[in-house]
């Protein structure tokens, strides 16, 4: 945190977060106090927060603490110096808790309540999005419709104001990306969108079915759509937000919607004219965020090998505020095959930043490719971390439908060792997505004979000249005859040349196995009893086995 950061105040952060998602129950410091940090944490990371040594945020935000673990740490927090508390406490129990609102007071502590229907992997980014806000918009105060810095929750503010009304800004699948102040007239729709980040199921169904979406996919034109009374919908403006550029096909370059619902008052005259604007502007700010990755963001990249070589990993440390020395955990995500078509990896990376933040809140995340990454220096134990990442894929095809893979590299020396590291995680995550699920979380040292397999099958397929002539003919033979030569010699090998198991496993008489191994060695020329042909046998099996390979033929 830079000792410049300007910061937010209390009192903006909840005005732009909504009192849908937030209300302030007690701010015995005022509400004007400033903002510049905030981290999100759960009951073992608060024991953490009890050590005096450790560096105090301005505000935190708590998951699944029970009240009697909120109460002694705000206790806790009244022996320290006033400088060294924090300002604010973000809490779904606080309104039912009496005895934690008392010693938040004591403390000097504000305490907000969170709606309990908020995703705290909503409120949490929101948060963090409005910090940097701060920090790269100094005077964003003065801003006004057609200044180039505004960023999409100052775009909701400024057509509120010029506009009237409401109003949220959504992405192609009608994500909630930003939104205005809402009052008591919003309408369930609204409230339920910026509540779960989408809009409900039932709501968007509707609007599929009244056809809105095809015409924001073929118009630049402002859609007026009438109040809806048994459907509890009030009168709302929509303009579809589109890729500066972006022309040809129906529905290219879209990407989003700018929605105005009506509230106390009619909209403002102009107020089409007002969203048209906004749509151009979004769109560059949306292109923007898209195409360009935030400095931060791309120090992580770089520092898991990406864009470029030659990084200077003690600087890019020190910038991140992570120490270089001591072992660190990266683990890769993969998508599985089996996720649903929908699924993309655009949200994977706030959502593996918002988990692994709160494992450790020095933990990086990226998205990389088709692929996430996560990077946890100092980590306790590996047993902790292989725990964290298995509760994390199983939370997220639970909660999501992600059905993921994942593989760890653990330890990892040190930071200057992290994009080798994760070139590593790639290549298990390679070598393993034919045998998921069964594979499904690994580490390199587990996978480490199928990873080097994988990578000497991968050599032979790519030398045609490398591939043995011999196991052609044994499966030209097979095919001809209608035999099993090829599954009993496989059956043999598995077994180590124990012909007695080997028989068991294919149910039939070992005197029967025994000719056909002899039929085997006599139509090949491969002699079964010598270590090297065994060896060169099972490879070239092995190659024969592997998916998207193409028939071999006689020749």
């Amino acid at each position: 945190m830079a000792a410049d950061d300007p910061g937010i105040t209390l009192r903006e952060l909840l005005g732009a977060l909504g009192g849908t998602l937030v209300d302030l129950l007690g701010a015995p410091a005022g509400d004007t106090v400033v903002i510049r940090s905030v981290a999100l944490v759960d009951a073992s990371d608060l024991a953490l927060e009890t050590d005096s040594r450790a560096p105090t945020l301005d505000m935190y935000l708590h998951v699944g603490i029970a009240e009697a673990d909120a109460v002694a740490w705000l206790r806790d927090m009244v022996a320290r110096p006033s400088g060294q508390r924090p300002r604010a406490l973000l809490s779904k129990t606080a309104p039912d808790s009496p005895a934690l609102r008392r010693a938040a007071d004591r403390a000097g502590v504000a305490v907000v309540a969170v709606h309990p229907q908020a995703r705290w992997d909503q409120v949490f980014p929101l948060i963090r999005s409005m910090l940097d806000r701060s920090r790269s918009t100094p005077g964003a105060e003065d801003r006004d419709l057609l200044a180039t810095d505004t960023d999409l929750f100052g775009l909701a503010q400024i057509v509120a104001q010029n506009a009237g009304g409401m109003v949220s800004i959504e992405d192609a699948h009608s994500h909630v990306l930003a939104y205005s102040a809402s009052n008591e007239a919003a309408d369930q729709m609204r409230i339920q969108s910026i509540l779960g980040r989408e809009g409900p199921r039932e709501y968007l169904r509707v609007l599929q079915q009244w056809g809105v979406f095809d015409r924001l996919r073929q118009t630049d034109e402002v859609i007026d759509l009438p109040p809806h009374d048994e459907l509890g919908l009030k009168h709302r403006l929509v303009v579809g937000i589109r890729r500066p550029g972006a022309g040809g096909a129906t529905g290219s370059g879209v990407l989003g919607a700018i929605w105005l619902q009506e509230g106390e008052r009619p909209f403002k005259p102009g107020a089409a004219e007002v969203l048209r604007g906004a749509s151009a502007i979004a769109a560059r700010i949306i292109s923007r965020s898209l195409d360009a990755p935030s400095t931060e963001a791309l120090l992580i990249q770089r520092l898991f090998g990406a864009r470029g070589s030659g990084v200077d990993v003690p600087s890019v440390a020190s910038a991140l505020n992570i120490p270089v020395t001591g072992p660190s955990a990266v683990i890769g995500f993969a998508l599985s095959a089996d996720s649903p078509a929908e699924q993309d990896l655009s949200a994977l990376g706030s959502t593996m930043r918002l988990h692994a933040s709160a494992f450790r809140r020095d933990s990086l995340a990226t998205v990389i490719g088709d692929r996430a990454y996560v990077l946890l220096p100092r980590y306790q134990s590996a047993r902790s971390v292989t725990a964290w990442t298995r509760q994390l894929v199983d939370q997220l095809e639970s909660a999501r439908a992600l059905i993921l893979r994942a593989a760890i590299a653990i330890p990892v020396p040190d930071l200057t060792q992290v994009a080798r590291a994760r070139l590593e995680v790639d290549r298990v995550l390679d070598s393993t997505a034919a045998t998921f699920p069964r594979d499904r979380i690994t580490t390199l040292e587990e996978s480490r004979t199928a990873v080097l397999l994988g990578e000497i099958l991968d050599l032979l397929a790519a030398r045609p000249e490398l591939h043995d002539p011999r196991l052609d003919t044994l499966l030209d033979y097979d095919a001809k005859h209608a035999a099993s030569l090829r599954e009993s010699a496989e059956a043999y090998l598995r077994e180590h040349g124990d012909v007695r198991a080997a028989a068991d496993t294919l149910r039939i008489h070992p005197n029967t196995l025994r000719y056909r191994l002899r039929r085997t060695a006599d139509i090949t020329g491969i002699d079964l009893d010598d270590p090297a042909d065994r060896l060169l046998l099972e490879l070239q099996l092995a190659l024969h086995h592997r998916p998207g390979r193409a028939p071999q033929t006689g020749g």
